[in-house]
């Protein structure tokens, strides 16, 4: 139930971003910052796809070589594509994306509660600190570790299960890196936190599951911290009023 709900909640935050005109632009800022920022990574990339292969391996004159050093060049150009989105996802994330994902969530909060309860009196390079060092354990690191396990899953008998078992958690946490918006904006401490994380795994687990689809992903992370906030919000008022 909780997983479907987390499902449920992404698409809620993208419904609630296509009735505001200051969410939906902020989501489509977003958006676009992340695909400008892949396509000029990719290209960049790609233009040393070439010397990057001949390191690797030296155009062979077999035929037969040549088929499999064929293979491995279509291989090394889709690491090189995912390698640009995941470079560009993080580059736009800390230089000022962190910021458009705090900004959507205080809108969201005010349209739900009609206030935002934060912090509000923090200088602004004191923000800026801030939210990147929240960013850092929330989906740097997580992503990071799920494609080193990705590459070490290469040279093992059971690559693609743990290539799916590392993906599943970097959805995770890139699903908490949107419901720890409201949590990290009001300071309370990480410990806390992250027990909510572990408390609402499932929720979590759905939410962050539909990150896991390429290209598709950059649009609904793109909207997340709107749902993200939606569900921390609702959780809480739950909370309260079950006692």
């Amino acid at each position: 139930m909780e997983f479907i709900k987390g499902i449920v909640y992404n698409f809620k935050g993208v419904g609630m971003a296509l009735t505001s005109p200051l969410l939906l632009f902020l989501g489509i800022l977003r958006f676009l910052v992340v695909v400008t920022l892949t396509i000029a990574f990719s290209a960049i990339v790609f233009m040393y796809h070439q010397e990057i292969l001949s390191m690797l391996w030296a155009m062979p004159e077999s035929s037969v070589m040549l088929f499999f050093w064929n293979i491995l060049s279509w291989l090394l150009s889709m690491f090189l594509a995912v390698f640009a989105a995941i470079f560009a996802y993080f580059t736009a994330q800390l230089l000022f994306a962190v910021f458009i994902m705090d900004y959507m969530s205080r809108i969201t909060e005010k349209k739900i509660t009609g206030m935002v309860k934060g912090d509000d009196q923090t200088p602004l390079i004191g923000l800026f600190l801030y939210l990147i060092l929240q960013e850092i354990p929330r989906a740097v690191i997580p992503v990071m570790l799920m494609i080193l396990l990705i590459l070490l899953g290469l040279v093992t008998p059971f690559g693609a299960v743990i290539a799916g078992f590392s993906s599943l958690v970097a959805g995770i946490f890139l699903a908490w890196d949107n419901t720890d918006l409201v949590p990290a904006r009001r300071m309370e401490p990480f410990g806390g936190r992250f027990a909510y994380l572990k408390k609402n795994i499932m929720f979590h687990m759905g939410f962050g599951v539909l990150f896991l689809i390429p290209w598709l992903n950059i649009l609904f992370l793109s909207f997340a911290p709107v749902g993200g906030t939606l569900y921390y919000i609702n959780h809480e008022r739950e909370l309260r009023e079950n006692g």
